[in-house]
């Protein structure tokens, strides 16, 4: 009879998962529980402690919903979330550099024309992407998916916003490349923004006197067959979060200068009404194979 005490117990647990049929299973349930075990031991837990733990667990599954994930939001914060990417992504061969996903790829990423104005009706300092998707060797990889997402000029995502379900996306679409590799946008220039504080990950965050804010950037998900998914931001030079990132998603190779323009007419040759930024970013893949992503909810502009 084993004795349940704090040197035997970790040993018992262990070895009952000797039946799991998945070894892989197996070794991630065993390594799970002596981290945690370890953990208790070394940090010698109180029962409150762990009753605080719990119920920051508890609260962080109740304030997820169809449009919020507040897990992710915890992963990312505690450097899971990158650490994660980083250990499955140690080999990038030149390709471009992956960082998080984020709580908020939700919604319809609808396909649409090149050249779409993805942030109608929205304030903000007018901004026109353009890029282009490539092999390793600089080869265009054409008919290649593309979502985009990105927070307004408040700080927000859309799916943040009151009635997210009816009124459908904004400052989030797919494109698809042209015969060059190449697509290119209208929307606003974002900002940096703080993550929702007014859950148990930003009580987290509060109490522990870290602030909030995220650096300001673009998301892309670049879904190009037989090519590693590749899930990554750009970000603009000169932020003054980029050496803070709440989540801390920031490469250097994912900042890019953002120019600011008073040409007439933007790089499509439609006119411009005011000055405007040019962001420029090329993406390189990585062959490979993966599954992309996909949004926690799909929401149509007639729903």
């Amino acid at each position: 009879m084993p004795q349940f005490n704090d040197t035997e117990l970790t040993a018992a647990v262990i070895k009952s998962f000797e039946e799991t049929p998945d070894p892989r299973v197996k070794f991630l349930m065993e390594e799970l529980v002596k981290s945690l075990h370890e953990y208790v031991r070394k940090t010698d837990l109180t029962f409150d402690e762990w009753t605080y733990a719990i119920d920051v667990l508890t609260r962080t599954g109740q304030k997820c919903t169809s449009s919020r994930q507040e897990f992710i939001l915890l992963s990312d914060v505690l450097g899971v979330s990158m650490l994660v990417d980083a250990v499955n992504h140690r080999e990038r061969e030149g390709a471009t550099e992956t960082t998080v996903l984020g709580p908020f790829y939700v919604g319809e990423h609808k396909p649409m024309p090149h050249g779409t104005d993805v942030s109608p009706g929205l304030s903000g300092e007018s901004m026109f992407v353009q890029s282009r998707v490539t092999d390793l060797k600089g080869q265009p990889l054409a008919g290649v998916p593309v979502d985009i997402w990105h927070a307004d000029d408040d700080g927000f995502y859309d799916s943040q916003k009151p009635n997210y379900e009816t009124r459908g996306p904004s400052s989030r679409a797919r494109f698809i490349t042209d015969a060059d590799g190449r697509f290119f946008f209208r929307t606003i220039l974002p900002c940096s923004y703080p993550i929702p504080t007014d859950g148990p990950v930003g009580e987290m965050i509060l109490q522990t006197r870290r602030h909030p804010m995220r650096p300001a950037h673009v998301h892309f998900l670049v879904d190009a067959p037989g090519y590693e998914p590749l899930v990554t931001h750009v970000f603009i030079e000169g932020d003054r979060y980029l050496d803070t990132d709440v989540v801390f998603g920031v490469k250097d190779e994912l900042v890019a200068k953002i120019e600011k323009r008073t040409d007439a007419l933007m790089p499509d040759g439609k006119p411009a009404s005011a000055p405007w930024h040019l962001m420029s970013y090329d993406f390189r893949m990585r062959p490979g194979k993966g599954t992309a992503p996909k949004p926690m909810l799909t929401v149509t502009e007639d729903a």
